[in-house]
């Protein structure tokens, strides 16, 4: 292969001062070696594919001292070379690394995962990080058998977590929402109080039918600290009745935290911000909380202190 200096002289750094050397490296390369003893290509065939032979050696050892995916040297990020042979020809063929695949895979939990307004450390809460406590056990236990059950479109009753301050609710939520996500189920969770502030302003900004219609089609939503918020008739019947309604009609499930147990929060839905009291109405939008979920007291000391 007589021509092959010329080939080389055009893409090797240092060749002018260390000929021979990359000479030697690409005809002695084993893995090229033996690719060429498998398919017995013409000379002009293997002069032609050195490009591709460079990249495909570069690539791998840049894949051998990687870390990371953001420090990828590779020509693609987060994909290597391989090489076939084809219709006589070398073609680089471009893999995804496991690096890769796992920042994709993260990434798309993510999105199956939404919330709104939940602080941010506890947006990576897991199963494996809670601590079983004895006032914590049971509902950790169904928490995970709901994970495990759940299938889209099966009727599944929603899980009502409630008990003091700081217990850990909202992450234990959180960490089923996580689950879930592993098993390519979208959830979105959102926190009440700051929620029906919002609704107020999506009035101003017609966005108001959107985001009632997000909250009424997710597959899984979790309504963390209700009871907490100032609530008014109209968002009590028009936006939350209507909430749980649309998702009573399509078999969705919705699951809670909150401070109240099932009658105190009835109370909490009676009194509307303007002092007034209407006891038939919040039971009955009680009763599409009350026979739709499973109820588990969660106890222990207060985290947050």
């Amino acid at each position: 292969m007589e021509s092959l200096k010329q080939v080389i002289k055009g893409m090797i750094p240092n060749l002018a001062t260390d000929q021979q050397y990359w000479i030697n490296y690409f005809e002695n390369h084993p893995e090229l070696k033996e690719l060429i003893s498998k398919y017995q290509p013409e000379d002009q065939t293997v002069i032609g594919s050195l490009n591709t032979f460079y990249q495909y050696i570069q690539e791998k050892a840049n894949c051998l001292s990687c870390s990371s995916v953001a420090k990828c040297s590779n020509l693609l990020t987060g994909h290597y070379s391989e090489i076939d042979y084809i219709n006589g020809q070398f073609q680089v063929r471009l893999i995804k690394c496991s690096r890769q695949k796992q920042v994709e895979d993260d990434y798309y939990k993510k999105q199956l995962f939404r919330t709104q307004y939940i602080p941010s450390e506890i947006l990576n809460a897991s199963f494996k990080n809670i601590e079983q406590t004895s006032g914590r056990q049971d509902a950790l236990t169904a928490l995970l058998e709901f994970c495990a059950r759940y299938s889209a479109n099966q009727k599944q009753k929603g899980i009502y977590l409630y008990g003091p301050l700081g217990v850990g609710k909202s992450h234990m939520m959180a960490a089923a929402a996580n689950k879930l996500a592993e098993k390519k189920i979208p959830s979105l969770m959102i926190y009440v109080p700051d929620f029906f502030r919002e609704m107020k302003n999506s009035i101003k900004d017609n966005s108001f039918n959107e985001k009632i219609e997000l909250l009424q089609k997710v597959q899984v939503l979790i309504l963390d600290d209700i009871g907490a918020e100032t609530i008014s008739q109209w968002e009590r019947d028009e936006i939350l009745g209507a909430i749980l309604q649309a998702r009573l009609v399509n078999n969705l499930p919705t699951l809670y935290t909150s401070n109240l147990d099932f009658d105190n929060l009835e109370e909490h839905l009676a009194y509307s911000n303007k002092g007034g009291e209407e006891g038939l109405k919040a039971k009955r939008l009680l009763e599409r909380i009350r026979h739709y979920t499973v109820p588990y007291f969660v106890d222990g000391p207060n985290r947050r202190i």
